[in-house]
């Protein structure tokens, strides 16, 4: 894969709002086979695009790239043969199974921004929509209530003045959507919600906080206000993250190993093995007993 093939890769991702995490080898000691400016896309499934060097190398990335995937950061990731001391910002790897050269590779994670549907073509529907791009939301805004609710939505604003309110909310419950609110008045709200069997556990209404809002924009901010706070009080990490990758250790040199379908791996005895290359495969195949299988 050339780098405009691997860039052009990348856009697509982002366009599917599939997260992913950009590994650049920013430095490359001697002896090793990457450069300087090679790249590779790490996806949640643990496959690895693209080239950063050997297997044992590849391992080490695929490895801290599901890890950045949990928590949306970007870190320089440090790959040296022998125990280096750790410095602020980097994340040091002893890789005994490089060829004796060292990486260091910046791995930036590329998580697509919140995702926030307004149903409706009311004021604060229109004014909510401009108000969440200018706030870097990914925005979907339609009257349309058979247009389905993204399964990735971190929130849904239904702002349709009475038309096919219960439908839409209903929709949005049940895809487990985080915040999810309607644009009344108290008394309306609590009447929709009566009518679509839902709770005010399920549903906000009225939608935003209460800080004075009179104009379509000011109740616009407060939804957004809304939306932000319970995100850092339920949900501190989006739904866009993968969950906590699990880890195996390979029995040969002792390297953490991710435990996905992309990594090296060999069965033995009803058990699945890890391996960080094929050096270490090879050789537990050759001897499983020597490695305590």
């Amino acid at each position: 894969m050339t780098a405009a093939d691997l860039l052009l890769r990348a856009q697509s991702l982002r366009a599917q709002r599939t997260p992913f995490v950009l590994a650049t080898v920013v430095r490359a000691q001697k002896p090793t086979s990457a450069k300087a400016g090679d790249r590779a896309l790490v996806l949640p499934d643990g496959t690895l695009d693209g080239f950063v060097g050997g297997t044992c190398a590849e391992s080490t990335v695929r490895m801290e790239g599901l890890r950045l995937l949990t928590t949306g950061e970007s870190t320089l990731l440090r790959i040296t043969p022998s125990p280096a001391s750790d410095e602020d910002g980097v994340v040091t790897v002893t890789n005994p199974c490089l060829s004796g050269g060292a990486l260091d590779i910046f791995m930036e994670a590329m998580i697509p921004a919140t995702l926030l549907y307004v149903f409706g073509d009311a004021p604060v529907a229109r004014a909510l929509a401009r108000v969440g791009e200018a706030a870097g939301y990914d925005m979907v805004a339609t009257t349309d209530p058979a247009q389905a609710v993204p399964a990735d939505a971190g929130a849904v604003v239904v702002a349709s003045h009475g038309r096919d309110e219960e439908a839409v909310l209903a929709a949005a419950v049940r895809a487990g959507v985080p915040y999810v609110a309607l644009v009344a008045s108290r008394k309306r709200g609590a009447a929709v919600l009566a009518d679509a069997g839902l709770t005010a556990d399920q549903v906000r209404t009225p939608a935003g906080l209460d800080i004075g809002a009179r104009s379509a924009p000011d109740v616009a901010v407060s939804i957004l206000a809304e939306i932000i706070g319970t995100r850092t009080r339920v949900a501190p990490a989006p739904a866009q993250l993968a969950p906590p990758v699990a880890s195996a250790l390979d029995p040969v040199c002792g390297m953490a190993v991710a435990v996905s379908a992309s990594s090296l791996q060999a069965e033995h005895d009803g058990r699945t093995w890890y391996f960080c290359g094929t050096g270490c495969r090879d050789a537990f195949v050759d001897d499983p007993g020597r490695y305590g299988a």
